[in-house]
């Protein structure tokens, strides 16, 4: 982590760390490191977004960069709109799936990608050292405002081809997919059953799209008779899935069930996932063609690694997909396309499900200040290797032990205070004794940092 930007860009509660003030200078900066050009500005409905997104943009004109201002528009549409309009670079002003009372904001570049930890360190050195372009008065840039929804559509229903037609309840989450994701489901040919759609910014549940989260969009979905559910979080660049028997699809399942269609829609090819990602996806892409590559959390590093291994699919357990052959920005509302043209082509959710392996996955967060993370990881290394009997390490990001039965993820969040622990075993007894081990290493590690 950055002093600003963590693993998803900057993300802090509004007019605390996040402020008009910091906005105003990330702007300067990112406006200073381009030298001019175009960039693409969007936001989601949170209540802050024209705030720092008026911010963001006069840092940005002052440095003589014209900005193509999007508006109101989720983050899949900010990656699209960068390369339909040739910009230079994109920003969403965004909190994801954190509260309303946070936001963010997120910097793209020219393909799609978000900025790499790299990148987004220059662009600290810039706004710590201050020394920002100043446009003289007549080079000062200019904003245009532009609509690229329909042009999203049609190339989306160019690529996505549905023969039947489906009963679809979608829940945006009073987000910015609310502008986008019921019309392209509609543009497929789908009837869609909307809830959570008015994009007030004052949210009515969780935004993480989780089986708690989307209870009410099971419910719906079973009492409807429908085919499918879909969620999506704050900026709708993650999706949930509730089957056509009002069953939350855990992330695994999902994940897994699309990357097996991925390689039966292009052929036998690279998947790459995080190092919170288990056993189920490998076991089940394996047959088909699949060769499993695992990086570090967070959608910029799965898109470095597809670019890099030139692989067919891309996603997180979280609900982040990236699909490269669409795009390299993480787009829940065209991978909700996908999971309709799979289950046409496939069949109901709920039958293909029972084609993946099952194993027992638990999480946990535990409070930590950002500035024990550090500390407390060293101590989590040391202590958990001679804790638990292990086969492998895996340390690209946190460290990660497993053997043939089980594995281990300890990792600090990049958006929040806190410790991730992530773990996977073949029995809910196993799981649970290696989560009390796992909790009570890292409560005791977190107080001696």
């Amino acid at each position: 982590m950055g002093k600003y930007f963590g693993t998803s860009g900057i993300r802090e509660v509004v007019n605390e760390r996040l402020t008009p003030e910091l906005a105003l200078r990330v702007g300067k900066a990112l406006g200073t490191y381009l030298s001019g050009r175009t960039v693409v500005v969007g936001k989601d409905t949170r209540t802050s977004g024209e705030m720092l997104k008026s911010a963001l943009i006069s840092g940005l004109l002052s440095t003589g960069v014209d900005v193509i201002d999007i508006g109101l528009a989720p983050t899949p549409l900010t990656g699209f709109a960068i390369r339909l309009y040739k910009a230079d670079a994109g920003v969403t002003i965004t909190a994801s799936h954190n509260p309303p009372e946070y936001n963010g904001i997120k910097v793209w570049q020219p393909n799609g990608m978000a900025y790499t930890p790299e990148m987004e360190a220059e662009l600290e050195a810039i706004i710590d050292s201050g020394n920002f372009k100043k446009a003289p008065w007549n080079e000062i840039g200019r904003v245009e405002r532009a609509d690229p929804k329909r042009e999203y559509i049609e190339r989306a229903l160019e690529m996505v081809k549905l023969n039947g037609s489906y009963n679809v309840v979608l829940d945006t989450g009073n987000g910015a997919g609310s502008i986008l994701s019921p019309y392209l489901q509609r543009e497929l040919g789908n009837k869609v059953i909307s809830l959570n759609s008015h994009p007030s910014g004052f949210f009515v549940r969780e935004l993480e799209p989780n089986a708690k989260s989307l209870s009410t969009l099971a419910r719906t979905v079973k009492a409807m008779g429908a085919d499918v559910g879909i969620a999506h979080d704050g900026d709708a660049d993650r999706i949930g899935v509730v089957d056509d028997q009002g069953n939350f699809v855990e992330y695994e399942v999902m994940l897994s069930l699309i990357a097996g269609y991925m390689l039966r829609k292009f052929g036998r090819g690279k998947i790459v996932t995080t190092v919170d990602a288990g056993f189920a996806l490998d076991d089940y892409v394996r047959p088909l063609g699949g060769e499993v590559i695992r990086t570090r959390v967070g959608d910029v590093a799965v898109a470095d690694e597809l670019a890099r291994h030139g692989g067919i699919f891309g996603g997180e357990p979280s609900g982040t997909w990236i699909i490269p052959q669409w795009n390299l920005t993480p787009d829940g509302i065209f991978a909700g396309a996908l999971v309709l043209e799979m289950i046409d082509e496939l069949g109901p959710i709920s039958e293909l499900a029972k084609e993946v392996p099952r194993y027992v996955t638990l999480r946990a967060k535990i409070p930590c200040p950002n500035e024990k993370k550090a500390k407390a990881m060293e101590i989590i290394a040391r202590e958990a290797l001679r804790s638990f009997d292990h086969e492998r390490l895996i340390d690209i990001d946190g460290i990660r032990i497993e053997n043939s039965d089980w594995w281990i993820l300890f990792r600090p969040s990049g958006t929040e205070p806190i410790m991730r622990i992530t773990l996977e075993a073949h029995t809910e007894e196993k799981a649970r004794e290696l989560m009390g081990k796992a909790e009570k290493l890292v409560r005791e590690a977190i107080g001696r940092a």
